[in-house]
């Protein structure tokens, strides 16, 4: 019985599965496909009609189907070549190789210059010298004379040195706020180098496109040339010290692995605690890209500042070293310092690390930030660094007591150290510096006089209102040569000169590259010296540079290359070729282009770097030689409405100051006179933007015709007739006068996506490149200004075969008014094949919203304006969600290691405080008075003070963008869906769509019924989304080294070394007026 009971309820069970399953598929089936109240031939209809309407005025404007013409017509004129990627790398790696060593040479000049003149100088301790001081020059007194170190200095403004005004005949001397001006060493450094002055003139002469030249004192001073006045920023102090800049610590020292111990023991609370902070942050401001740290907290306890990193050390770079910044305020002191088990795990450290082969492998020290040591701890040194002492020992005692200072003497002379004393947050940089003189003693010895190169960084001389420029330094050492100075391994300081990234470009033939290739360069840590995809500054239109823009990996570039096989080649010095599918993503991260690249690589002698260069499969790895004769070619160059590429170098005008005011047009016509031999210019480029003026000159006249005719354009719809050719050559005509163009930027400097520069092509140029020929891309800029959108250009490129294999010779475009597009488009919409005239369905109508998108799924027309430039998947996420499963559009995901988060902080800043001098000379002042009220009582008003400001900071809070890295998607259409019909299900109401093809165009119409609510379907948006890593996964980044280079050489010790030179205690006894005078300006702000 039980059994049968069984079955019956199975049989049941069975019967009401198929009744559903029934249900469900007729529900499908209905959803799917039965239900369609778009007819599908009306919408194909209207788009026919619009497209038709557009090609035609594209086609007519642009003059796209004459300058096809006339490129056929020169077609068995011109040979087509194939680009050999790898010996064009290798070319320009030569052309970079000589560029650098002109700026290496001219270094050495002022090495040998500075190293004879010191050697011929005898130090005079009473020595009287007027100098130019940057800050004081042309200042008068009250009375109207020239302050003392200022004096007349003629200045005149130079646009090679960004139209700031200079002397070229003499060189400045910068002196740090915090250093006296007339100090007998300054003063004696000063006289002696003042020998450098005539070696700068020289080496401009030489080499006109030289900028900037120093050198850098270990004194302190700063000597530039050209000759230029500093101005205080507005709290009238100047920080510079060029003793912390990256050029001078690279040039006068050897890679090195760090480990920094801080004592946190009881009696380090209050002013001690936040000197040693303040230490600690200003030894990590001495360390680079090639040294290795980190930082451990003691008392009876060992504690790592970062947990994760137990046990290793991590690359001293920007990101690494703002990390341990901001763990420095959460030390706190308590217990007792047990010194001996912080040393001995430092050792051990260094030793284990150094085994891995992953450090510097060179230097080794141990920073010991204390207020005290109650011994010398002698047997450990014997048992981890005796005899060798391949670990220099540097102790900082913190505070006014030297109790304990001849312990930590001890320490750092029998450790090849440097002992040094600091009382308050004034003394921290300066005795900060003394070890790297230390650790620059066996490089003097050895008299290696090694060039350095620094990563790129931006121009600090340029006005607000000028673009940002990104440099390299090249840098070397100058040394003592003295007989009697010999072991002592006296460094004098460094010298160098900075290398605009720009002119790297400038060696760069943009045509050779194609319309989506580039070069780009990195240094032997992989991080990128020059990239079109490197954003260093934050995009609030303040130039504000980004804090980790000089520390951009190539694998965050070139993320698609997951295994960093291009980045280790070239990190490697290897030379070779890499291939990969990348997606581009372009028009402020819009829009995304899929290309085939090919990468060429090899290594720049002489120089840390890497050079690679990109070239994308199809038109990309191909250009052609035409020929025509140099009057034909100058006759049509020098038409009115011809340009050439701003930052393209037909010839180089910087060479001889005669050239640099002539236009590129000029240049070349002067060039080709053959009157100017010193004249230097690209002959190839020349001949081939000769052959282009020659055959796009027929344009000018076409466009002058159609403005003549006055029944042509009547409603002043199309405003601008644009083309570009491969070799950087545009023309421009306008059919309204330029004060009624509606978007006035386009096609100005202004606008740096839609011009040819140092490392792109247009945008409208690339777009129309991956169109199929003979199409038009339509789209809207998209700029910052709403007024902006108001326009839609048009763009199309010229092939020169008609094969696959063929170059773009130029693209050709028009600019309308958005106005003027859209009434074509909503005229073309109502049209329809019925005999009657009565349509049975029109964009008019209620219960229907048509919209025309482009290929990225972009809105150029709407019912609603201000759907304008929006994306359709805001408007309309189910249909956006739909045409995604059918295929008609595929999301491609990009990746952004550059971005910018905003986040809310609810505490000070805290990493600000420790390096804002006004902050710690107030605190100082604060320390003081607690001092002159209380004296020697044990109480702690500071501590007390502080907090009481600090909790006050911590309860204003504030939102602040911080580096990110982001996850954004992109959409692009499937090029062979044409059409596609669909329906959805809105909670039982069914909704559909039409999507149809814009023929000879990248715009699709999409008609929607609206009838139903879909409300319940998420909008599509394109918003970035922030890659939240757990802990587990953000330690593991904060450990992962990838490959790096090590610089060629290194300089640990040396023989013959004097290490009784190591240091002494800095007696500070302040004056009580001193004292008072100090606190009244500490106290007078408030």
């Amino acid at each position: 019985m039980q059994v049968d009971r069984s079955c019956v309820v199975s049989s049941a069970w069975c019967a009401c599965l198929l009744l559903l399953f029934s249900t469900l598929s007729t529900r499908v089936t209905e959803v799917g496909g039965t239900h369609q109240s778009i007819p599908p031939s009306v919408v194909k209809l209207w788009a026919s009609a619009f497209g038709g309407e557009m090609k035609s005025i594209s086609a007519k404007y642009s003059g796209s189907q004459l300058l096809q013409k006339k490129y056929k017509e020169f077609e068995r004129a011109v040979r087509v070549e194939e680009i050999d990627g790898l010996r064009l790398v290798k070319r320009l790696a030569e052309d970079m190789e000589e560029m650098f060593h002109k700026k290496a040479q001219a270094m050495k000049r002022l090495v040998e210059a500075a190293e004879e003149a010191h050697l011929q100088h005898e130090e005079d301790p009473d020595l009287q010298y007027e100098y130019f001081n940057a800050v004081l020059i042309n200042e008068v007194d009250e009375l109207g004379n020239s302050v003392e170190l200022g004096g007349e200095f003629i200045l005149q403004p130079n646009d090679h040195f960004n139209n700031l005004s200079v002397n070229l005949s003499l060189s400045v001397v910068q002196v740090p706020t915090n250093m006296y001006n007339k100090d007998s060493a300054i003063v004696n450094g000063v006289y002696w180098s003042e020998a450098l002055n005539k070696v700068f003139v020289d080496n401009f002469e030489r080499d006109p496109s030289l900028i900037w030249q120093y050198f850098g004192s270990a004194k302190g001073f700063f000597r530039q040339y050209p000759g230029i006045k500093w101005k205080p920023d507005e709290h009238g102090v100047i920080a510079f010290d060029c003793r912390n800049r990256k050029w001078y610590i690279q040039a006068a020292t050897s890679p090195k692995d760090v480990v920094i111990l801080v004592d946190v023991s009881g009696s380090m609370k209050g002013l001690r605690l936040t000197i040693a902070r303040q230490t600690v942050s200003s030894i990590l401001d001495t360390l680079g890209d090639d040294d290795f740290f980190n930082i451990i907290a003691y008392n009876e306890e060992l504690h790592y500042v970062e947990s994760c990193l137990n046990g290793t050390l991590v690359q001293a770079d920007v990101t690494n070293k703002d990390h341990f910044r901001e763990h420095l305020d959460k030390l706190f002191a308590q217990g007792i310092g047990m010194l001996d088990i912080a040393l001995t795990e430092a050792f051990n450290l260094l030793s284990d690390f150094n085994e891995t082969g992953r450090g510097s492998e060179c230097s080794q020290a141990i920073m010991l930030v204390t207020d005290g040591a109650v011994d010398t701890y002698d047997a450990i040194f014997a048992k981890y660094n005796w005899p060798d002492r391949k670990v220099r020992i540097f102790p900082y005692l913190i505070g006014r007591e030297s109790a304990f200072a001849d312990n930590l003497k001890w320490m750092a002379c029998a450790n090849k150290g440097y002992f040094t004393q600091i009382s308050t947050l004034a003394d921290v940089q300066e005795n900060v510096m003394e070890y790297l003189h230390v650790l620059s003693r066996p490089k003097v010895i050895d008299q290696e006089h090694d060039t350095v190169w620094t990563e790129a960084y931006i121009d600090n001389t340029l006005e607000d209102g000028q673009s940002p420029v990104l440099m390299t330094t090249v840098a070397m050492p100058v040394f003592s040569t003295k007989n009697e100075t010999r072991n002592r391994g006296i460094l004098l300081g460094v010298v160098g000169t900075d290398v605009p990234v720009s002119e790297l470009l400038k060696t760069i033939p943009k045509y050779k590259l194609g319309i989506h290739g580039y070069a780009f360069a990195i240094t032997n840590n992989g991080y990128i010296l020059t990239h079109p995809d490197l954003r260093p500054l934050y995009g609030d239109g303040k130039k504000r540079r980004k804090p980790n823009y000089s520390s951009v990996d190539l694998s965050e570039v070139e993320w698609e290359d997951k295994d960093d096989t291009l980045r280790n080649a070239m990190v490697n010095r290897k030379t070779g070729t890499f291939s990969i599918e990348v997606k581009k993503s372009v028009d402020k991260g819009k829009r995304v282009l899929v290309l085939h690249n090919d990468y060429y690589y090899t290594d720049i002698k002489g120089t840390p770097f890497s050079l690679g260069v990109a070239l994308s499969r199809g038109h990309g790895k191909f250009f052609f030689r035409g020929n025509v004769t140099v009057e034909e070619g100058l006759h049509d160059l020098e038409h009115p409405d011809v340009a050439l590429a701003d930052e393209w170098t037909y010839c180089n005008t910087d060479e001889h100051p005669e050239h640099r005011y002539l236009s590129q047009i000029e240049a070349i016509k002067l060039y080709l006179s053959g009157h100017e031999p010193h004249l230097q210019c690209d002959k190839e480029l020349i001949q081939e933007v000769l052959f282009d003026a020659v055959v796009t000159a027929p344009l000018e006249a076409y466009w002058t015709s159609l403005v003549l005719n006055k029944s042509e354009n009547s409603d002043k719809g199309v405003e601008i007739a644009y083309l570009g050719t491969r070799t950087g050559l545009s023309r421009i005509n306008l059919f309204v006068v330029p004060d009624e163009l509606t978007n006035q930027d386009f096609l100005t400097a202004e606008d740096k996506e839609g011009v040819f520069n140092a490392d792109h092509f247009p945008l409208w140029y690339k777009r129309a490149a991956e169109q199929v020929p003979g199409t038009f891309v339509y789209s809207l800029p998209f700029n910052s200004g709403s007024e902006n959108k108001s326009v839609v250009l048009a763009s199309t490129a010229i092939q020169l075969l008609d094969e696959r294999k063929s170059p773009i010779a130029a693209a050709v475009g028009i600019q309308m008014k958005l106005d003027f597009f859209q009434k074509k488009f909503w005229t073309a919409s109502r049209q329809c094949a019925a005999l009657d005239g009565k349509c049975s369905i029109s964009c008019d109508d209620e219960n229907i919203n048509c919209y025309l998108i482009d290929n990225n799924g972009f809105i150029l027309v709407a019912e609603d304006y201000t759907l304008t430039g929006k994306f359709f998947g805001e408007a309309e996420g189910a249909v956006m969600s739909k045409l995604l499963q059918m295929g008609s559009f595929k999301r491609v995901t990009l990746y952004d290691y550059q971005a910018l988060c905003w986040v809310f902080s609810e505490s000070s800043d805290s990493g600000h405080t420790l390096l804002d001098p006004y902050f710690a000379f107030f605190s100082a002042m604060k320390w003081i008075l607690t001092e002159l009220v209380i004296f020697l009582v044990e109480f702690n008003l500071y501590s007390w003070w502080h907090s009481d400001l600090t909790a006050k900071a911590q309860r204003m809070g504030r939102s602040m963008q911080v580096p990110c890295d982001t996850e954004y998607p992109a959409f692009i259409s499937e090029r062979t869906i044409k059409e596609n019909t669909g329906n959805l299900d809105c909670d039982g109401c069914i909704k559909s769509f039409v999507i149809q093809q814009i023929p000879s165009s990248n715009l699709f119409m999409v008609v929607v019924d609206n009838k139903c609510d879909c409300s319940m379907f998420e909008p599509i948006t394109m918003d970035p989304i922030e890659i939240m890593y757990n802990e587990s996964l953000k330690c593991e980044r904060l450990k992962m080294q990838k490959d790096r280079r090590r610089p060629d050489t290194c300089h640990p010790f040396h023989p013959e070394e004097n290490s009784m030179e190591c240091g002494g205690a800095l007696g500070l006894t302040p004056s009580l007026t001193a004292t008072l005078l100090c606190l009244v300006l500490a106290l007078f702000p408030r």
